[in-house]
């Protein structure tokens, strides 16, 4: 294996990449929405989504002696280093939002939006059925990432057409969700997690993703026709991720920790709009 696709594995395993692709998904909105933002917003947002699926991973493997995936086996040797790692970014990301924010109506906001998203899983995670875990992380995750452009613009510069790209984000997300739910099904059912194939069977799971796929692909095809030119590099980068995903889920010749990495790099692509 070469060094670089050794890195690539390596933020894989960490999340890294999950980072960055908040931060791209971000900026997407920020610059969608004509909203201002500084470093310190994506800064924070990445340690939040770093913590969040780096806590994930952790409680994941806890106490856990079944085999596990390459990914799993790595949390579950640094479990320590990686808690401690944890703490830090949480800690950090705790002072930074309070320098950052101040107590104001901003952070306020954003606190009762993480009570609502924690409260939202847990009763999801107990009495949900599989496919609503996979759209309630997606939701949560593109309402995470709009949530300070959506704050930040002006109600005057909010139209009808910026909203179209706010489902078709989650759609894109909630189809990733999807696909790793399908890649990592018998890994998942014989360690006890829970999601998405358990409850659907692999033929009707397939023909969902297949039909979102085609679906994200011709919302994007229609928003470059239809809307006005400033929203046509957007459905560009939706189309982009959205082929990438089709593309890569239904290579035959990748393997499924290859077909994860690049579905999750994807989500960066965003970042092509600082191009613009």
């Amino acid at each position: 294996m070469s060094i670089f696709r050794k890195a690539l594995q390596l933020m894989s395993w960490l999340s890294i990449d999950v980072a960055l692709g908040a931060m791209a998904g971000m900026f997407f909105f920020e610059k969608l929405l004509h909203a201002q933002l500084h470093w310190p917003a994506y800064l924070l947002l990445g340690l939040a989504v770093w913590s969040i699926y780096t806590l994930d991973h952790l409680l994941d493997v806890r106490g856990k002696y079944l085999p596990l995936s390459p990914r799993r086996a790595f949390h579950l040797a640094y479990w320590k280093t990686l808690g401690i790692s944890l703490g830090i970014a949480v800690l950090l990301g705790m002072i930074g939002a309070f320098w950052w924010f101040g107590w104001g109506k901003e952070l306020q906001l954003t606190l009762c939006l993480v009570l609502l998203i924690l409260g939202s899983k847990l009763l999801i995670r107990r009495a949900g059925p599989g496919w609503m875990k996979e759209l309630s992380i997606a939701m949560f995750y593109v309402v995470g990432i709009v949530w300070l452009p959506l704050l930040r613009a002006n109600g005057l510069d909010l139209l009808w057409q910026d909203l179209v790209f706010l489902p078709a984000y989650i759609g894109l997300a909630f189809l990733n969700l999807l696909m790793l739910s399908f890649l990592d099904q018998d890994e998942d059912q014989q360690a006890g997690f829970f999601s998405a194939a358990w409850t659907l069977s692999p033929l009707l799971l397939i023909q969902s993703i297949r039909n979102l796929a085609f679906a994200l692909i011709f919302i994007s095809l229609a928003g470059f026709v239809l809307l006005s030119s400033f929203y046509r590099p957007f459905a560009c980068v939706l189309l982009l991720m959205a082929l990438i995903h089709y593309l890569t889920f239904f290579h035959s010749g990748l393997s499924p920790e290859q077909k994860r990495m690049r579905m999750e790099i994807s989500f960066v692509l965003p970042s092509l709009l600082l191009f613009l």
